[in-house]
């Protein structure tokens, strides 16, 4: 009997229509599935994830034990990797800048089926403004009649392909969950989007004019995906978002303009209609402080975006490092796929649609929200708005067998705080914890009722149900429209 054979994405006969522009679209790319369970061997090897019924049923029957509460893993008892058929799974990536979409998924002739997704949310604000406030501490602290403490910036240099720890975090953390699955499930390879949108494509060739608007199936989305970047993914002039946006020239065509990225904006459209062919300096005669915002936000070379997907190059070479097969891809196609099979827009989605595919076949009707919180620290005052110390904290961090940030789970019997509670806890020396929940903040709970689930690992989870939209031949809203979930 071969374990998890078949089990991601299994079942249904895809029904093929015509998409109104032509592409085949597959009336599964409609149907959520379970996400599945990741399973071990008994010697803690990977094996193909299965069905949580499959799970349920070698759990019950004593077959398997419980490895690891969030994500969920089991662990056989009776196999080993070598006595099981394992076809393996592959790994998509969508990174961004706040929230970074992770798939694992299984593909057969181009047609995917994804069978588990997660939204890595990161910290690098947090990160950017605890070193800020360090500099000003420090630099207070200099300028003070306090003994002479030389500056040290001066003795060191950055190293080639140096990454401000802010930008730096984003790629360790993907790249730390990535080590996670690839110990969780057989990954066979990679995609990653290596870029948001392809600047070669936008300055290489010649400016996109008349029919060549028509031509290819991928024109006109990198130049799209660039000014979504570029605008914020909002209108130019009023700053509406999640409406509808239309490509606007700051130059009107009828008078001369040209179709180059610097002559385009995004513009809503009540403000593409009101503008029209009106001259941008008619047009906001009475608004000059946006107008120069404008002109000088249009002439914003490509070099800027070039930054911006900094850490997108470093995280591709992080993955290649890792030996598997990497696939890349640009941003402007994963739109191109989505609007070909009618998903919604989310961070997992994109990420399932990272690549070169035929279909996508399912998708997990659950995500996984890792939010990276850090594992705390170890300065043991808290300081004032001017860099004192106005408080001591505890010097032992374990209080009752219980740390702060751990997964955990209290059942309360009775009185207010009564029912079951799950989540991250926060401890306090006098015994009573508070717990976090997807619901809120549970205070003064006793620890006689606390159940360890999962010690801290630096990341706290809630599950969310993956975007509502179903529409199978428009390629839906741009807003995530996510909704908070709870805890498994």
């Amino acid at each position: 009997m071969e374990h998890g054979r078949g089990e991601i994405g299994s079942g249904g006969t895809r029904l093929h229509r015509r998409h109104p522009e032509g592409a085949s679209v597959s009336e599964g790319a409609n149907r959520e599935v379970h996400p599945v369970v990741f399973v071990l061997d008994k010697h803690d090897q990977p094996l193909d994830p299965c069905h949580p019924a499959r799970a349920r049923r070698l759990l019950a029957a004593g077959r398997a034990v419980v490895a690891r509460h969030t994500p969920f893993v089991i662990r056989l008892k009776d196999r080993t990797a070598a006595d099981s058929t394992i076809q393996g799974v592959q790994v998509s990536i969508d990174p961004g800048s706040k929230h970074t979409g992770i798939a694992v998924f299984t593909e057969h002739g181009g047609d995917r089926s994804g069978g588990y997704a997660l939204q890595l949310d990161h910290r690098g604000g947090q990160i950017r403004d605890k070193l800020t406030a360090r500099s000003q501490y420090r630099r207070r602290r200099r300028s003070k009649n306090l003994r002479y403490r030389a500056p040290r910036f001066k003795n060191r240099t950055k190293p080639k392909g140096w990454l401000a720890p802010s930008l730096q975090h984003r790629v360790d953390t993907t790249m730390s969950w990535v080590g996670r699955l690839r110990s969780w499930a057989p990954v066979t390879a990679m995609h990653v989007e290596k870029v948001a949108f392809d600047t070669h494509a936008l300055s290489a060739g010649k400016p996109l004019e008349g029919v060549d608007y028509q031509q290819g199936t991928l024109a006109g989305y990198e130049v799209r995906e660039y000014l979504l970047e570029k605008w914020g993914r909002a209108c130019a002039y009023c700053g509406a978002q999640n409406v509808p946006l239309n490509l606007d020239h700051l130059h009107a065509r009828s008078r001369g303009g040209s179709d180059r990225i610097s002559n385009l904006a995004l513009a809503c459209i009540p403000c593409n209609q009101t503008k029209n062919a009106t001259p941008i300096q008619e047009f906001l005669t009475t608004r000059p402080a946006l107008l120069t915002k404008i002109l000088k936000q249009a002439k914003a070379p490509l070099g800027d975006a070039a930054a911006v997907n900094a850490t997108r190059w470093a995280l591709w070479r992080a993955l290649e490092a890792t030996g598997l097969a990497v696939a890349t891809a640009s941003g402007g196609r994963t739109k191109w796929n989505r609007s070909r099979t009618g998903a919604p827009k989310s961070h997992t989605l994109d990420a399932l649609h990272v690549g070169d595919l035929e279909t996508v076949t399912a998708w997990p009707s659950i995500v996984l929200v890792v939010k990276a919180t850090g594992r705390g620290t170890y300065c043991r005052t808290r300081t004032d708005a001017y860099g004192f110390p106005r408080l001591r904290l505890p010097r032992i961090k374990q209080v009752k067998g219980f740390t702060t940030g751990d997964l955990v789970g209290a059942n309360v019997p009775t009185g207010k705080k009564a029912g079951v509670h799950t989540g991250r806890v926060a401890v306090r020396s006098t015994g009573r914890f508070n717990i976090t929940t997807r619901h809120g903040t549970v205070q003064g709970i006793h620890h006689r009722h606390v159940r360890l689930l999962q010690r801290a690992d630096g990341y706290g989870y809630t599950t969310h149900p993956e975007a509502r939209d179903r529409s199978v031949f428009s390629p839906g809203p741009e807003g995530s429209g996510f909704h908070a979930g709870g805890n498994r």
